[in-house]
């Protein structure tokens, strides 16, 4: 294993060695390996780079180093700067998941369990790419859909968040009492300078959904210049329009299967309970 100490370091070994993969906290990497699904030529160890273990302020955002663990964003203070990201690092799993699993590995491996990723999406966070060319931005929403994939020799260095200084909830359902994979999961964070709502859903698809319509359709009804207060019957509106959008009827109008029709409900109660806590 290569253990570069530099972000630099770190793409120029990945250059050299082109079949080379990545470690930080390696909770999914070693998952695979042990069940046989990947045998990687050799590792590049991100342990040592200090400079992905913190995060500083940048223009109204923040930017935070890619080997962020989810035990450090589950802080007192590093929730006061982004709530939502920082429920969702401890809800991220047992302990020994979240001192080892990273913010970059949750992003690079882009699974739709994620916990991190429907926060991404509703913060509408970028993401900057270390490479041999250089660094980059792009929207963590793009390398989740495959829009822009990591060319080789490519690195998630930190991701650059805005700082909304107002409520965000991230909430998730799962399979079993405790923290584990969410079977369901949303993010709803306020942006009051644009009066508006932004909902993330994640794990029920491939990539976290944006029910847009859904957040335009709420934050016309939001009482901006007072309390944020919304009607009762709104909110349940609000959940069930996220789940319409997120899952959709069935084609010809035909009944929903009961797991489909239980994960819809499932949606629509994170949704309406998330907005509930965030406008409280």
């Amino acid at each position: 294993m290569t253990l570069p100490g530099t972000l630099d370091e770190a793409v120029a070994a990945l250059t050299a060695m082109p079949a080379a993969v990545p470690v930080a906290g390696g909770t999914d990497l070693m998952a695979a390996v042990n069940k046989g699904l990947l045998r990687p030529a050799g590792l590049v160890g991100l342990g040592r780079i200090n400079e992905i273990r913190g995060w500083q302020y940048q223009d109204g955002h923040a930017l935070l180093g890619a080997g962020l663990t989810h035990a450090r964003m589950g802080r007192p203070d590093f929730a006061a700067l982004i709530p939502a990201l920082a429920a969702a690092a401890r809800a991220a799993g047992p302990p020994q998941i979240r001192n080892a699993g990273t913010l970059g590995g949750n992003i690079a491996g882009a699974a739709p369990t994620g916990d991190a990723l429907p926060v991404l999406a509703a913060l509408e966070a970028d993401l900057v790419v270390a490479g041999p060319g250089g660094r980059r931005e792009i929207p963590v929403t793009h390398l989740l859909a495959g829009r822009e994939l990591l060319a080789p020799g490519e690195l998630i260095g930190f991701v650059r968040v805005p700082l909304l200084h107002a409520p965000q909830v991230f909430l998730k359902a799962t399979g079993r009492t405790g923290p584990g994979r969410a079977t369901a999961s949303a993010a709803v964070v306020l942006d009051p300078a644009r009066r508006g709502v932004r909902c993330a859903v994640g794990a029920i698809a491939p990539m976290p959904l944006r029910p847009l319509e859904a957040e335009d359709w709420i934050s016309r009804r939001i009482d901006w210049d007072g309390d944020r207060g919304v009607a009762p019957e709104a909110l349940t509106a609000f959940g069930e329009y996220v789940a319409a959008a997120c899952v959709p009827d069935a084609p010809g109008g035909e009944p929903l299967p009961p797991a489909v029709l239980h994960l819809r409900r499932t949606v629509a109660a994170l949704a309406r309970r998330a907005l509930g806590r965030a406008l409280s």
